[in-house]
């Protein structure tokens, strides 16, 4: 294990540098002009147009401005904003906000996309299942947003249930409904894949060979049928929270949830591509490790998978 855990690890670096680097380049090669709208109506002096291009190199072929930008990233500095705002600040205030929205939508989805999947998964063509087909597909149809406006307004407007808009206290009561609404596309696909899984592994061999020793049923289904069931299950959540961390800028713009969606769009209204490279790149970080901690728990899901 730890001779695989530091191979993957090495394989970790090429993969970042890649795609930070074409990141780096889609960004800040997008044609046109980057001070456009810096200074209002009013074209941009030259003295600050020259003290700006100095100070971001932009006068610097591409791949000296990312070697400049990696040392300092390195180094942990985020790099500054064209207003002189630190990046660092802006996503030591934003990022922890996403975090946790992103936090409590990935167990919404685990929690009720599992059970829905492991409920109807044993009984299947059922009312239940039959249910649970229905609306995990009507889920899937309908746009975030759509499905974000009508919860706000019913739950939070019409009935008074919940507050319409989350405080900037963040409190945990307030983030059950975005994160239900950021969460609500991949709780359906997680109940599907999940019911699949687990009436494709009902009729294994060694499903019926427990059932015929005469185990417990719960036993049979907590212990040998669901943990063999998961594997899918764990790959999609484990790749779903970076995921559910960069599609958060329309949930996050519906409750006012100050966030690194909101920045990042933000950002890149006022061209401000130092900021959209530095969010993207902690995203990637994120992306790199959850599939890694899922290769990982690969094998404490299946006895059968050893890493050499």
């Amino acid at each position: 294990m730890g001779r695989y855990l530091l191979r993957r690890l090495l394989q970790l670096v090429p993969v970042f540098i890649g795609t930070t680097f074409l990141i780096y380049w889609l960004v800040w090669a997008v044609p046109g002009d980057p001070f456009a709208g810096k200074c209002g109506e009013r074209p941009c002096p030259p003295g600050f147009v020259a003290m700006m291009t100095e100070k971001f190199q932009l006068d610097q072929p591409l791949y000296v401005q990312y070697a400049t930008y990696m040392k300092n990233l390195f180094q942990g500095d985020f790099g500054t904003t064209f207003g002189n705002r630190s990046i660092n600040e802006i996503i030591a205030t934003a990022y922890p906000n996403t975090l946790k929205l992103a936090v409590v939508a990935l167990a919404i989805e685990a929690i009720i996309g599992l059970t829905a999947g492991v409920v109807t998964g044993l009984r299947r063509n059922g009312f239940l299942d039959n249910l649970v087909l229905i609306s995990t597909l009507f889920l899937i149809a309908l746009p975030i947003f759509v499905i974000g406006f009508v919860l706000q307004w019913v739950l939070g407007v019409q009935l008074n249930i919940v507050e319409p808009t989350v405080s900037s206290e963040m409190r945990l009561s307030e983030l059950i409904v975005p994160g239900f609404v950021l969460g609500s596309i991949s709780m359906a696909y997680i109940a599907r894949v999940a019911r699949t899984s687990i009436s494709e592994n009902r009729r294994s061999d060694y499903v019926r060979t427990a059932i015929a020793k005469g185990l417990p049923m719960r036993r049979v289904v907590g212990v040998h049928l669901l943990r063999n069931s998961l594997i899918p299950v764990v790959t999609l959540l484990g790749t779903d929270l970076g995921a559910l961390m960069g599609g958060a800028i329309v949930t996050e713009g519906i409750f006012q949830i100050n966030g690194i969606g909101r920045i990042v769009y933000r950002s890149i209204v006022t061209k401000e591509s130092a900021t959209v490279v530095s969010i993207v790149v902690i995203l990637v970080l994120v992306y790199l490790l959850m599939n890694l901690l899922v290769d990982l728990l690969y094998a404490a899901l299946d006895p059968r998978i050893r890493y050499e």
